[in-house]
């Protein structure tokens, strides 16, 4: 397990090169002593010399040497050695220094007299100790230990009588440069260990910061929730209690009703966004791109808010490009639900935190793309409060206080802007308001099917009644009540099924127009269910199935892959219903013109 886990390669040559010169100036404090300890030695045998003037020119060169020695230490202090390339240079540069003394000692030791051999001991062990102290930097190595090894073996080959004397200190040199390559490779090893080393603990703390951001997260979602479902759920209770009777209470008024209604919204709002927010945090949100009308999308989440604004005393208006209006083709390529999602965020906090004044939605073309802009009169924010309000969770206390949220609308709505391909930018001013922008692709050339009022579409259809005859199949007593509600309210006949196996046993006994299967259900799924209809020859084979998911792309390609017509995300609504009958209906109309062509 540890084998595969090293790595193939070696590390980066940066990483490596800063590792090698610093294990060379590392053994510069030895190099130190160990001239210490050799100085006094080379004084005695310099002194025996008939030739005093080339003593004097070896510590000449010994104080340059160690002049650029300690000029060279504060340098590596300084912020200049951070560049690599430029230390590696200076640093070989040192060495090649002090083997250009080996090679003075030995042209000195040629003049020396008596003094000649015990010079060029000394001239050789300064080559050995040139390739000892150069050994962690290969290039380095290969380039200081020949120039010091020349000095003693030109002076000991150039004498009549010192072959084998030359003979001997090549054997030396030749031992010692070996070893100093074998010390590379050791050095080079061990610095690729301390590399790798260095990478698992920077992986280690990167997984263990983003497990902490995970945990406030989670906290932060714990938080959130706790507060807003139990001041919602607070309000419904009461106002439940009274309509039961419970306490000898009155029975609630129209607008506690309306109160407790908006106050369950709000929580349902709380929980989609802060599962869509989890959800694309662990990169599992997806979205379906196709064509679709952005004047058509806009105008209709205008008409939903208008009457909100309304009871506020705002102003809301829709101004549209004229290269939008009444165009044969050209449509916004992105996903139709999400980009519903994130205009309805924006004019839901345009409504909600503007106190007087006008809203304003413009939509223009920019360079291939559509941007919507939804402008308001409101307190505005400041450049750091702007930057609050695009993270998840954080709320700007200036402007949020009162209000319900869970502090996500911004943060999901850019990083559904960036799925789909575009972008959620944002400028305010404090005292002024603000204007969000969203910007998408648009093609010019594409076609999409311009979306019908609900009652042309049901009207246009034929064949399909009036009254319809749906089959719903939901294992949760309340979301089946609540759907069974909504069909009935728009006039449809239901039955209901508590699991997707007895859905199935009554599709193929019984003609329904619809059937409306749930995903997650106990004994059979919904998507089991919808390819067993399918593949059984029966009254309801053909029949327009909606699937209903709680959001997640990979149940809706489960479903529409085992034959489902239409996918509903709960929690579901009138209007969202209505457009899926509406959906129904179309596809019937569909199927009834192929047949007769």
């Amino acid at each position: 397990m540890l084998a595969d886990r090293r790595p193939k390669e070696s590390p980066t040559d940066g990483a490596q090169l800063a590792k090698a010169l610093d294990a060379q100036s590392a053994l510069l404090p030895y190099a130190l002593g160990v001239f210490a300890v050799s100085l006094p030695f080379f004084v005695w045998v310099g002194s025996l010399a008939a030739n005093r003037v080339w003593l004097s020119a070896s510590f000449a060169l010994f104080a340059i040497n160690w002049g650029v020695f300690y000029a060279t230490v504060n340098w590596l202090r300084d912020q200049a050695s951070q560049d690599l390339n430029r230390r590696a240079r200076v640093q070989v540069l040192c060495g090649v220094l002090w083997a250009l003394t080996v090679v003075q000692i030995s042209a000195f030791a040629q003049g020396a007299g008596p003094a000649r051999d015990p010079l060029l001991m000394l001239a050789t062990a300064g080559a050995v100790l040139c390739a000892f102290f150069s050994a962690p930097y290969l290039p380095s190595l290969l380039i200081v230990a020949p120039i010091a090894a020349a000095g003693p073996l030109i002076a000991r080959f150039s004498h009549p009588d010192g072959r084998e004397a030359g003979q001997v200190t090549w054997g030396a040199l030749a031992l010692a440069l070996t070893l100093a390559l074998i010390l590379n490779r050791m050095f080079r090893r061990q610095h690729d260990l301390a590399v790798a080393h260095e990478h698992l603990v920077d992986e280690r703390l990167r997984v263990l910061e983003a497990a902490e951001r995970t945990a406030r997260s989670k906290s932060d979602i714990v938080a959130t929730l706790s507060h807003e479902i139990r001041n919602g759920l607070t309000g419904v209770t009461h106002v439940l209690a009274a309509a039961a009777g419970r306490g000898g209470r009155a029975a609630p008024s129209r607008e506690q009703l309306n109160a407790a209604l908006d106050a369950a919204q709000d929580l349902i709002a709380v929980l989609n966004a802060t599962l869509d927010s989890e959800t694309a945090e662990s990169g599992r949100l997806q979205v379906e791109t196709q064509p679709f009308d952005p004047v058509r999308l806009v105008q209709d989440l205008v008409l939903l808010d208008k009457p909100h604004a309304a009871t506020k005393g705002l102003e809301l208006t829709v101004h549209v490009d004229p290269l939008l209006r009444g165009r044969d083709k050209g449509a916004t390529i992105a996903d139709a639900l999400r980009t519903r999602q994130i205009i309805a965020n924006l004019l839901g906090n345009a409504v909600k935190y503007t106190v007087r004044g006008r809203i304003e939605v413009r939509l223009e073309l920019r360079d291939g793309l559509v941007a919507i802009e939804v402008a308001d009169t409101g307190p505005g924010l400041s450049a750091e409060e702007m930057e609050q309000a695009f993270e998840p969770f954080r709320r700007v206390e200036r402007t949020g206080a009162g209000v319900n949220g869970a502090g996500l609308g911004l943060s999901l709505s850019r990083q559904l802007a960036r799925l789909m391909g575009g972008a959620l930018d944002a400028r305010s001013a404090v005292g002024v308001g603000s204007c969000f922008t969203l910007t998408l692709p648009f093609d010019a050339a594409a076609e999409c099917e311009f979306e019908q009022d609900l009652e042309t579409a049901m009207v246009e259809a034929p064949g399909a009644p009036r009254s319809l005859r749906i089959l719903i199949a939901e294992d949760d007593a309340l979301n089946a009540a609540m759907l069974r509600a909504v069909l009935e309210q728009l006039g449809h006949q239901v039955v209901h099924a508590q699991n997707g196996r007895r859905a199935s046993d009554l599709a193929k006994i019984a003609e329904f127009d619809l059937l409306m299967l749930d995903h997650r259900m106990p004994i059979m799924d919904g998507a089991a269910a919808t390819a067993i209809l399918r593949e059984t020859d029966g009254p309801n084979r053909d029949a327009p199935i909606v699937a209903m998911i709680d959001g997640d792309g990979d149940e809706a390609s489960e479903f529409l892959n085992a034959g489902a017509d239409i996918v509903l995300r709960k929690p579901v609504s009138v209007a969202a219903v209505a457009r899926a009958l509406a959906d129904a209906a179309s596809l019937e109309r569909r199927d009834l013109k192929a047949e007769a062509a």
